[in-house]
């Protein structure tokens, strides 16, 4: 008899709570654990002890920002394989030249599209699994 499957755990960084639970809503159709944090600090803080699936982040946030997490992941062994999807509104230069060093998976712009944001989703999900 096998086991069952455990659903894909995605974690969700932002400090907007309205963009956390639009996000949670998009993925609810789905079968994922979610998990949704506010701040870079309590991001870091979670990942010492969880391995998500995938990790969804915003850029701006209080303490640490979504670049500098992803930079961290991309540094720890446990974490550098879990792909990384950054959601901003951000389109100035700087923040184009930051995301080109710290290379995170996929990058959405807001407005997001619910369906273009799903279909990311389950892409990475889907590399991250093959």
């Amino acid at each position: 008899m096998s086991m069952p499957v455990a659903p894909p755990h995605i974690l969700i960084a932002d400090d907007e709570h309205g963009q956390r639970v639009l996000l949670d809503m998009l993925l609810s159709t789905e079968n994922y654990q979610i998990t949704a944090l506010a701040d870079g600090r309590e991001v870091l803080t979670y990942l010492q002890t969880h391995t998500p699936d995938l990790v969804v982040l915003d850029i701006k946030m209080p303490y640490v920002d979504g670049l500098q997490i992803c930079e961290r992941m991309k540094r720890i062994q446990r974490l550098k394989n879990v792909p990384v999807l950054i959601v901003t509104g951000l389109r100035d230069e700087q923040t184009t030249e930051m995301l080109k060093w710290v290379k995170p998976d996929a990058v959405i712009y807001k407005p997001l599209s619910g369906k273009d944001f799903r279909a990311t989703v389950r892409a990475l999900l889907a590399t991250k699994q093959g």
